[in-house]
């Protein structure tokens, strides 16, 4: 153990989203010890020490505490952007050290005590009842659509909407398999925009730091494809919402002392409504990165000084605004990933984060942590920081391995409710797509062993239309996107003869086109190409 003579402070987790508490932690002069469950963690090598202990494991990590605690002091311990505030509570009292007590934090941790909490106090949130593994698929108190989702997981995980008594068996069973405890909680849907809040907590004092507007798509399942700080609702609308939030927070016992609370609220018909609230700071780039960005605000600084009993006082917020928004693919496995610099170099853009590699398995989000990544921008108006959010995300590109069975068969599902179409056509541009030719390999191809040329059959329906893919690009925008990735000229002719050495691409890669977006495209062309060369008996292009 390095001899240090100032103050010591624990972290829960050294992944991405505790990385801002780890760094301010030691600009601050705290000695930072952190423990993850992963002894790769990709922030380990910041912490001033680092122990590989599962963070579910509160006796191990008491008893690291307790070391530190009978050798040169600990003056706290936190975390941000994980689902083990349980944890750190838990710790805190048994060592002495500043937090919010136990009780507290498990009812910030698990579902159906939130949501018992938010009942007995009024605090506006929705009808629910619990399943186990055990439970009969009965009849639920209340109507259809509801929400089912783990009572103790966090990111989405298992969490989707059902709209039919046949549809529930199903998703409890999705549900209960990413439950620790076993138990599901099936709750009301709730209509409406939502919003994200973060606060630090202070001996009964809540201050906000952060709220944000969120952009969820692709039902059932709510994926956030990204966030914007700060939120375009109304002071009246923004005042409603922090009321229940503030309720929402006491009723959870986490005012009685110092810590944090993340909340996600839906202004409903029936008015501002909780989804849930977290004892931490939230993970998904708000606390880390969003909010400092706009604000000019570092609220981890707040957070950590709560865990170490002290008051914060931020300074003025400067007025920006901050965009983070996903980038996502179709299943398969990555071959190449495009773009990366180019969206880097862009002016307000301020973080690009990868969550994949060359080779690693993809498949449409169902939950948050399946994305592929996410750009960060800042900029002092909003327009300027939401359009290169935007762009910079659409910019960048994934090609995937040719003939992947996964890929294949998301392919083939076109029209499918989940996963959606890249374009979902009108029905007369549909009917159109389906009188196009079918393409045909040449029976020789051009330049030996040099890659073919190909074109493209017209589809002035589809690619004059003004329709965009869940990402915003139009049709012309993704073709550009497959000549960047392959590097094939790709023009769109009039009359080629089928039958010469070139190879024309009709319905079949308009189809993928529009299942798959530029992603299934390029895929097609790339299985074409792998084919030709497995019969030449050369390597794949």
């Amino acid at each position: 153990m390095k001899k240090f003579s100032g103050e010591r402070l624990l972290i829960l987790g050294a992944g991405v989203m505790q990385s801002p508490a780890i760094s301010i932690a030691r600009e601050m002069g705290l000695y930072t010890v952190v423990v993850d469950g992963d002894p790769r963690a990709s922030e380990a090598t910041k912490a001033d020490y680092f122990e590989c202990i599962d963070l579910k494991d509160k006796v191990g990590i008491k008893a690291l505490g307790r070391k530190f605690q009978f050798h040169g002091g600990l003056s706290g311990v936190m975390t941000a952007g994980t689902d083990f505030s349980a944890t750190v509570a838990w710790v805190a009292e048994k060592l002495g050290l500043p937090g919010i007590p136990y009780e507290a934090a498990l009812n910030a941790s698990n579902k159906d005590r939130m949501r018992r909490c938010f009942a007995a106090a009024g605090v506006p949130s929705p009808r629910f009842t619990t399943f186990t593994v055990k439970s009969p698929v009965k009849k639920l108190p209340f109507g259809f659509p509801v929400v089912v989702k783990p009572v103790d997981n966090m990111g989405g995980r298992g969490c989707r909407r059902v709209n039919s008594q046949e549809e529930l068996a199903a998703a409890l069973t999705e549900a209960l398999d990413f439950s620790r405890s076993g138990k599901v909680i099936v709750e009301e849907f709730m209509e409406g925009p939502e919003f994200s809040v973060d606060a630090i907590v202070n001996k009964g004092k809540i201050k906000v730091c952060g709220f944000a507007d969120r952009h969820i798509f692709f039902p059932p399942y709510f994926i956030e494809m990204g966030h914007t700080m700060p939120s375009t609702l109304s002071g009246t609308e923004t005042k409603a919402i922090l009321k229940v939030f503030f309720a929402g927070v006491r009723s959870l016992g986490i005012t009685a002392g110092y810590g944090a609370a993340k909340g996600d609220l839906k202004l409903t018909p029936r008015g501002p409504m909780i989804g849930e609230i977290a004892a931490r700071l939230s993970g998904g780039y708000m606390s880390g990165w969003t909010y400092p960005y706009a604000s000019g605000v570092e609220v981890t600084r707040g957070a950590i000084l709560a865990a170490l009993g002290r008051p914060w006082a931020p300074g003025p917020d400067q007025g920006w605004t901050s965009a983070e928004r996903a980038f996502i693919s179709i299943p398969g496995k990555v071959r190449s990933i495009h773009g990366l610099d180019h969206a880097r170099k862009k002016r307000y853009v301020k973080n690009v984060f990868l969550r994949v590699a060359e080779r690693s398995p993809v498949q449409f989000p169902e939950n948050n942590v399946t994305k592929c990544g996410n750009v960060i921008s800042a900029a002092s108006t909003r327009h300027a920081a939401v359009n290169v959010a935007e762009k910079s995300a659409r910019e960048i590109l994934i090609r995937l391995e040719p003939d992947q069975p996964e890929t294949d068969t998301f392919l083939a599902s076109g029209g499918a409710a989940f996963p959606p179409d890249a374009y979902r056509l009108p029905e007369n541009i549909r009917r159109s797509l389906a009188h196009l030719p079918i393409q045909q390999l040449p029976e020789r191809i051009r330049n030996g062993d040099a890659l073919p040329v190909f074109e493209i059959y017209p589809f002035p329906e589809f690619t004059g239309c003004k329709i965009r893919d869940y990402a915003g690009r139009s049709p012309r925008e993704s073709l550009d996107a497959i000549r960047i990735i392959t590097g094939l000229s790709l023009p769109i002719i009039e009359n080629s003869p089928f039958g010469s050495d070139v190879i024309v691409l009709g319905r079949f890669f308009w189809n993928a086109l529009v299942r798959g977006g530029y992603q299934g495209a390029v895929y097609f062309i790339d299985t074409i190409l792998n084919n030709l060369n497995i019969e030449r008996g050369q390597k794949s292009v």
